[in-house]
């Protein structure tokens, strides 16, 4: 069932990603464009698979792009007032710097959602919903509306550096694929993960830790999060209280586009990462095109729901020709 969803997934890439470049007269396919997407594609890449893993247990996490704009806004507190030379010793503290206080907003803000979840019992929805409020007001106290800048420029090398004309998002974007992959493919913990969002009853039972995993998900998610942060604010140069907020929404669709069963314990990681394309390559053939925003959002819409549909019908009608 699962290759036969990915399979469906990447017809319909292959469609229309050869539809938008013949009606757009080779501009859909220009270097620029391409490249473009490739810088693009990361951030919403990196946010849906944070999303993704705590759909598969079973939950959803309102507040990825909050605790996002949090890591962000308190790492380039931190770039802001920090004064880089050219030495080499310096860059690296820079750096570990950034990794070690984004890692630090991620870990205590999963590790908050990741308890109100799994220890307290409140509903994912409630729980990160409330977490995502909180995390906003935060970062509307500190940059009191505004926005923070004024970087030290060799950060900008994570969000808008290349290497051999392939960004350094991208390489950072296929590394976390990779991640995901093993993680959740190929290691007991992916396993226990699809347990427990088959069945959290029969998990529980069978000997696994539901609330050590919940936790360690919702940090996981978190972790992606603040991964998806360094890359935007290195690429815009700013972070602010709604940094990568219109990632939210798109990050779900993603998500159950590619197939993850929004109950849980049903997803591939390949599957994800079609649908990312799918999402990416339509924002950008649209916005090519001169589509309004509104009407690009309703196509994604309306193409998430077909999708939904075809699936649904097909895997019943599999179902009834099985019994058969």
């Amino acid at each position: 069932m699962k290759i036969k969803s990915d399979i469906v997934l990447l017809l319909l890439f292959i469609l229309i990603f050869t539809l938008l470049s013949i009606i757009s007269s080779g501009r859909f396919l220009s270097f620029d464009n391409l490249q473009t997407m490739a810088f693009q594609i990361p951030e919403l890449g990196i946010i849906t698979f944070g999303m993704m893993v705590v759909i598969l247990l079973g939950g959803i996490n309102l507040s990825i792009t909050a605790i996002s704009a949090f890591s962000g806004v308190i790492t380039a507190l931190f770039l802001a007032n920090y004064n880089v030379s050219t030495t080499n010793i310096n860059i690296l503290l820079m750096i570990l710097g950034v990794v070690g206080i984004a890692s630090i907003c991620a870990l205590f803000s999963g590790f908050l959602t990741g308890f109100i979840v799994a220890y307290i019992g409140v509903t994912p929805i409630l729980a990160t919903l409330g977490a995502k409020i909180f995390f906003e007001g935060i970062c509307l106290k500190i940059t009191k509306g505004g926005s923070i800048s004024g970087y030290p420029k060799q950060f900008y090398f994570f969000g808008s550096g290349t290497i051999f004309n392939i960004p350094i998002p991208l390489v950072i974007f296929i590394l976390v694929i990779i991640i995901n992959y093993i993680l959740l493919d190929r290691t007991p913990w992916g396993a226990k993960v699809y347990s427990i969002g088959s069945n959290p009853v029969v998990a529980k039972f069978s000997g696994i830790n539901v609330k050590i995993i919940s936790l360690q998900v919702y940090i996981y998610s978190s972790l992606m999060a603040a991964v998806a942060s360094i890359i935007m604010i290195s690429r815009y140069n700013s972070a602010k209280a709604s940094l990568g907020q219109s990632y939210l929404l798109e990050s779900i669709a993603a998500t159950v586009l590619g197939g993850t069963r929004i109950t849980g314990g049903k997803g591939s990681v390949f599957g994800t990462l079609i649908a990312i394309g799918i999402i990416q390559i339509i924002s950008s053939g649209l916005n090519i095109l001169n589509f309004n925003r509104f009407i690009t959002n309703a196509i994604m819409g309306s193409i998430l729901i077909l999708v939904l549909s075809f699936d649904y019908l097909l895997d019943k009608w599999t179902s009834r020709v099985f019994i058969k």
